[in-house]
């Protein structure tokens, strides 16, 4: 996108979230929902589609401005990123990376209107953090495939209207070789989504766990066609990774609100007559969390960068994750500790990231998966011993 152009976009966004997201963030809180209103408004900036091509009906954005633009939206609460994630991130990306031109002319510019919810169905009760080990099955049956199964988290489940779904439909394959992807509109006759999960934060974003009971999709459902059969866990892993620097550009995000309200409260609040940023241990959690902020953003630039030039699309994805989550988690706990008692009282902002921060060390791939996929591409064959 042209500088100019992605400036304005930028400044939109921002006084976007500042001036009309962040004075409902307790009513989405409390509500568990997203306003309809803040919905249609996030549709009209092409919020929707801002990683999707151009001639899709999408912004285009490089993963470097794509970065950027999640900073400023990382700002306020979690759940207005993850209503248009999804299209954006590991669902549209399934269509992007294996989807066939037919399947891309007919799906993607209504994923990037957010006329069409989508949903990515990979993540089972036994099959999280390694989803290679999911069970979810399709067989062909004369010229359909059939889907048996379960999805569990599946963010946007309960508002979809279409699911990206993992299924095995090679048995005897390697466990990364006989999985493929199917396109699953919401309403197919089996296809039965749960109630949403009532979760520790990220209050109205909704997850929920997805059941598949001979679910039959036409051959035309497989993504990428027949090239597409069995190749469903590369295209997981190529979204994946990019969902990787997306969440850790959120985080970051995230942590500047939480460096503003650290700031903020020490400036006006008084102890003993003073007031208590003038404490240098206040001072001292303050300029921790500046630091973990400064250096967070840092990294996931330098990923975005490398993600675009194509020169590390493994090692620095989980490096900035494993950083970024581990990072605005210590944040918002100094955060809570600089406000004290009212740090623990629901209704004050840092109380409420506190909560929302947790999640971050788990999806899109917990800390600790991050740790061995690093440690593993670094260390080769010595890693497997």
């Amino acid at each position: 996108m042209d500088a100019a152009d992605f400036s304005a976009v930028l400044s939109e966004v921002r006084r976007f979230v500042r001036e009309r997201v962040v004075p409902l963030e307790a009513e989405i809180d409390e509500k568990d929902e997203m306003p309809a209103e803040i919905r249609e408004a996030a549709k009209k900036m092409g919020l929707f589609g801002f990683a999707l091509p151009e001639e899709y009906g999408g912004l285009g954005l490089s993963m470097y401005e794509e970065a950027q633009l999640m900073f400023e939206l990382g700002y306020t609460t979690p759940s207005l990123r993850s209503m248009f994630g999804t299209n954006n991130g590991i669902a549209g990306h399934v269509l992007m990376v294996g989807g066939t031109e037919e399947q891309k002319a007919d799906w993607l510019p209504r994923i990037a209107s957010g006329d069409v919810l989508a949903s990515f169905a990979l993540t089972e009760a036994e099959a999280g953090s390694d989803p290679s080990t999911l069970t979810t099955r399709a067989h062909l049956d004369g010229d359909d495939w059939v889907i048996n199964g379960a999805k569990r988290y599946i963010t946007n489940a309960p508002l979809a209207d279409v699911f990206m779904v993992f299924a095995r439909t090679d048995p005897d394959a390697p466990r990364t070789r006989g999985i493929s992807t199917f396109l699953v509109p919401a309403g197919t006759p089996g296809l039965t989504v749960a109630p949403k999960d009532h979760k520790m934060g990220q209050f109205g974003a909704w997850t929920a766990d997805v059941y598949f009971d001979d679910v039959r999709v036409p051959a035309s459902a497989l993504v990428g066609g027949e090239a597409g059969l069995n190749r469903g866990f590369g295209t997981a892993m190529g979204c994946i990774a990019h969902g990787r620097v997306h969440i850790s550009s959120l985080c970051v995000g995230m942590a500047e609100r939480l460096v503003d309200e650290s700031v903020e409260y020490a400036r006006t609040r008084r102890q003993s007559g003073k007031l208590i940023g003038s404490f240098q241990l206040v001072q001292g959690l303050i300029a921790d969390s500046m630091t973990d902020y400064y250096a967070g953003r840092a990294t996931v630039l330098e990923a975005a960068r490398a993600f675009d030039a194509g020169t590390d699309t493994k090692i620095g994805p989980s490096c900035t994750k494993y950083f970024a989550s581990e990072m605005v988690w210590r944040v918002a706990d100094r955060a809570v500790q600089v406000h004290g008692g009212a740090g623990y009282m629901r209704g004050v902002a840092v109380e409420r990231f506190y909560r929302d921060a947790r999640l971050f060390r788990i999806y899109e791939g917990t800390s600790q998966i991050q740790q061995v996929i690093i440690a593993k591409a670094l260390l080769g064959e010595a890693a497997r011993g």
